[in-house]
């Protein structure tokens, strides 16, 4: 019953309220009264950054932007959480219209812009009440600033001590020319610069990059090269997509911004499948884009992810999909002849 009133608020409503509804929702006592405490699966524990996961099944970021129920997510299964993206200055995003529902093909296009409340507010926020699971912080910059480093500085500065992970993101389509920042000399630059604050300010946080499925075979090999020499912590594959809207059923598929939900899903894994012929089980991947099901994040595991993140199908399976997939996914890893996920990670790359 739950799932079918939060369905009817997300799909009965403007999109953007109907994520205000969810959070309001997901913050209600009605999740302790209503969902059950989470059942741990032991062939689903890792530990991959040093920090051990209970299930592999996390919520990306965008969902959380303003770190407002990081704490509640874990009640509905899910493993670990990203809040953000977060940049020094509160910011408004761009114009609205800005987020598309495509129900007949279970996806979303949003152009957002990095709507936030800013790193003083939401560093406060958690400060007053600290994670109690493992809650990464996913940092950009402000719009005028997308070319440089200084925000991402500002930003680490903020939540190095607050944070599980801090996650720099330079793969948003819709902060303009942002996507720049996969070019060789910036993203070393970018590393470089992030990995001395974190050795000045004596911190062992992994420090991770989201990329943009949106790259050719060179940017990647090359990427990878400089991701192996700089010993990156880990990456997480993909952010939305600009690509793939052609044979989309919705009247909406051709409104700018970044497509997510199911579409996405072959692309992601076909990315990860080539990230992970580099780097192997050296750097972990953080599998994103179309993972709906236990069988969506079997095929994502294989393709060489060691961990998964889900927002679009939050909105479209309601708020026990990830109870749901865990339980799937555990299935298949004992149907399938592994003891543990971490034994199918990147099978399909063999």
């Amino acid at each position: 019953m739950l799932t079918k009133i939060f369905q009817f608020c997300l799909f009965r409503t403007d999109p953007e309220l109907a994520h205000k509804l969810a959070i309001k929702f997901i913050k209600s006592p009605l999740i302790k009264i209503n969902f059950k405490p989470n059942k741990s699966f032991e062939n689903l524990q890792q530990k991959i950054f040093n920090i051990n996961f209970d299930n592999p099944l996390g919520l990306a970021a965008g969902f959380d932007k303003n770190a407002e129920i990081y704490n509640q997510v874990f009640k509905l299964g899910f493993g670990f959480t990203e809040v953000g993206t977060i940049t020094p200055k509160a910011q408004e995003g761009n114009p609205k219209p800005r987020v598309f529902r495509l129900k007949e093909d279970k996806a979303i296009i949003n152009r957002l812009g990095f709507p936030n409340d800013g790193m003083s507010i939401i560093s406060k926020r958690i400060k007053n009440e600290p994670s109690t699971g493992i809650c990464g912080v996913n940092i950009g910059p402000n719009k005028e600033n997308a070319t440089s480093i200084k925000d991402y500085m500002l930003c680490f500065d903020k939540f190095f001590e607050l944070a599980s992970y801090i996650t720099i993101n330079i793969s948003s389509p819709n902060t303009p020319n942002l996507r720049s920042q996969h070019d060789e000399n910036k993203i070393t630059h970018l590393i470089d610069s992030i990995q001395e604050r974190r050795d000045i300010k004596k911190s062992r946080i992994p420090i991770l990059l989201k990329i943009s499925p949106d790259i050719d075979d060179k940017k990647i090999s090359n990427l990878c090269n400089i991701l192996i020499k700089k010993e990156i912590d880990g990456i997480i594959l993909t952010n939305t997509t600009i690509q793939n809207k052609s044979n989309l059923l919705n009247k909406s598929k051709f409104e700018e911004g970044g497509l997510s939900g199911e579409p996405l899903n072959n692309l992601s894994n076909e990315v990860i499948k080539k990230f992970y012929s580099f780097l192997g089980k050296d750097i972990p991947i953080i599998g994103v884009g179309g993972v709906c099901c236990g069988a969506t994040a079997f095929e994502k595991i294989k393709s060489g992810a060691s961990l998964l993140q889900l927002y679009t199908s939050l909105v479209y399976e309601g708020p026990n999909v990830a109870n749901k997939i865990n339980l799937e996914l555990s299935e298949l890893v004992k149907k399938n002849g592994y003891k543990n996920i971490s034994q199918a990670i990147g099978a399909n790359c063999n």
